[in-house]
């Protein structure tokens, strides 16, 4: 689960608390713990989000590529 490790390392680069990276995805910071370490799947619309936030491609994030641009 390569996800796991692109949202902890994008929130990390880019200067994110976990409670920030909660508060956009409108969800709790024990929740968005839980995705970093893989304890629950992160959601469709959480990864579409994500992609916004870090303009990156969702391909990206979930490893099916090194690119980080959007396409």
């Amino acid at each position: 689960m390569e996800y796991i490790k692109r949202i902890r390392d994008l929130r990390e680069d880019n200067d994110y608390t976990q409670q920030q990276i909660a508060d956009m995805l409108g969800t709790s910071q024990t929740m968005y713990a839980r995705y970093e370490r893989g304890a629950n799947e992160l959601p469709i619309r959480h990864l579409i989000k994500l992609c916004k936030i870090y303009n990156v491609s969702s391909d990206y994030i979930l490893g099916l590529t090194d690119n980080t641009r959007k396409k």
